[in-house]
């Protein structure tokens, strides 16, 4: 018997030859706990959303359009900084994020308009649901890849063909919320006040994505126990 141990919060005990289609067997893995999620997505959501949100509406009532933006570039450009101050690694995504903030608050600025700064992330967010399908029409499911990055499975696994057809319907699945949570967000930005989208539109996109967030886990769950793998929670993290 041997024992994989990948990453802090998965861990697989498998046969030592893995065959091609996976049977019933001692093979067990173990997921992060809900609560473990939790304490890792609640502070970079606090960080990356709600708190830009809270000072670009209370420095835009204040101060006016270009106050919003100031207060929102000096919350980026100081996470920034006091990262580096105490030591914290400046991940590649955050540096982008503070980069895509930047251009944004350029755009509204030079347009005069808070529609434009808002309506930015959104045709990206419409992009990247294009980028979603095309993974899928190149055979290349970009959630496998993404799954592939946080939960360490043994390859015959993540290439079994039962396991490559949940990767398609996953990625089908998140390229739809994306391109719904675009819609819904464009669709407020033209239609009620300022104020109205920035109460409605994250609690709207919050409960589109948590109930995605549900079906993806209940159908990769149900991938790996047809393949006879026993799953369990890991709480010790």
């Amino acid at each position: 018997m041997v024992t994989v141990r990948a990453s802090a919060s998965i861990s697989v005990s498998l046969p030592e030859a893995v065959p091609a289609d996976p049977g019933p067997g001692p093979m067990v893995v173990a997921l992060p706990g809900l609560m473990s999620l939790a304490r890792q997505a609640i502070p970079r959501l606090l960080e990356a959303v709600i708190i830009p949100l809270a000072l670009f509406y209370a420095a835009l009532a204040a101060f006016g359009l270009n106050g919003a933006l100031a207060a929102v570039l000096a919350w980026a450009y100081g996470n920034l900084a006091l990262r580096r101050l105490c030591g914290r690694p400046l991940s590649a995504s955050m540096m982008l994020a503070t980069v895509a903030i930047t251009v944004r608050a350029a755009l509204a600025a030079w347009s005069g308009s808070a529609l434009v700064y808002f309506l930015q992330p959104e045709l990206g967010t419409i992009c990247f649901s294009m980028v979603f399908l095309a993974s899928v029409r190149l055979r290349r499911p970009l959630v496998g890849k993404l799954i592939g990055e946080y939960v360490r499975l043994p390859r015959a696994v993540m290439a079994h063909a039962r396991i490559r057809r949940c990767f398609v319907q996953l990625t089908l699945l998140w390229a739809l919320v994306l391109l719904a949570n675009a819609t819904l967000s464009i669709w407020l930005l033209l239609s009620v006040t300022l104020g109205t989208y920035l109460l409605v539109r994250p609690i709207a996109v919050a409960a589109i994505s948590v109930l995605a967030f549900t079906c993806s886990v209940a159908l990769f769950l149900r991938a790996l126990r047809r393949l006879g793998l026993q799953v369990r929670a890991d709480h010790t993290h």
